[in-house]
């Protein structure tokens, strides 16, 4: 006969969760003295950048060090250094990081018209270098015994006494052309700048003088008396494409036509 059957026991109930254990590593306490302990490295770190910007600031303001000994001129062709030194005016002895470079330039152009562009740079840590460019003339206007020269833009920018070799004059004759009403003068200029433009440079070098009547009357006056109709402003590059294949074919010819590209003509020769 089988015994009594034992009795699961009952489960018993789970006491109250422990409490985590505080982690030890990395744990910092908390508290006034810490703080004022964390607060020191942060001070002096900022008062180490304070001392180094301020030292940064007499170096560059303050001191003998980066002030401005030498001024150089690069560029020049018609002017000379000298010239350029003196309307520059640079402030020699003066901080280097103080000096204006916009002014500099201005003065630079408002002083010398020649002068189509500068670029002023620091040269640490005692330099200022001027590079300039001098604007070229491609045109001349007659002005009682002196000449007007005139830049690719239109620009007078200087009179000279003798003019430039292979600089072309202007002879500017339009006041009965029609054309005034549409084109004043000064428009009439700046197509004569134009074709001076267009012209290649074996040819300019021959061109005399350059006679507008009127808009589209332009003649040219070649060296060994030679003459080209040349027309309009318009359609420059072509016209003078067709003047060096003629003067290339017929060199003895005296008058060469070239207003109309497409059918040039000679005579002579």
């Amino acid at each position: 006969m089988a015994g009594p059957t034992k009795q699961p026991k009952a489960p018993q109930p789970a006491g109250p969760p422990k409490p985590p254990k505080p982690k030890q590593s990395g744990h910092v306490p908390q508290g006034p003295g810490v703080r004022h302990l964390r607060r020191g490295p942060v001070l002096a770190a900022l008062a180490a950048a304070v001392l180094l910007a301020g030292g940064s600031s007499w170096a560059l303001y303050g001191s003998d060090w980066l002030r401005v000994e030498k001024v150089t001129t690069t560029g020049t062709g018609v002017l000379t250094p000298e010239q350029v030194l003196r309307a520059a005016a640079v402030p020699v002895g003066a901080p280097l990081a103080t000096v204006d470079t916009d002014e500099i330039e201005a003065r630079l152009r408002g002083r010398l018209p020649r002068i189509e562009s500068v670029d002023v740079v620091r040269s640490w840590p005692h330099g200022i270098g001027l590079n300039v460019t001098e604007r070229k003339p491609v045109l001349l206007i007659r002005k009682d015994a002196k000449f007007v020269e005139v830049d690719a833009s239109g620009v007078r920018f200087d009179t000279v006494a003798k003019p430039p070799a292979g600089v072309p004059v202007l002879e500017l004759n339009a006041g009965n052309s029609p054309s005034l009403r549409r084109f004043d003068e000064e428009r009439l200029l700046h197509e004569a700048v134009g074709i001076a433009g267009d012209l290649p440079a074996a040819v300019a070098k021959e061109t005399l003088r350059i006679r507008m009547t009127s808009y589209d009357s332009v003649e040219l006056e070649l060296s060994r008396d030679r003459t080209v109709v040349w027309g309009s402003s318009g359609q420059g590059p072509a016209k003078a494409r067709a003047l060096t294949a003629l003067l290339k074919a017929a060199p003895r010819a005296g008058h060469f036509d070239v207003s109309a590209p497409t059918a040039p003509s000679v005579a002579g020769s």
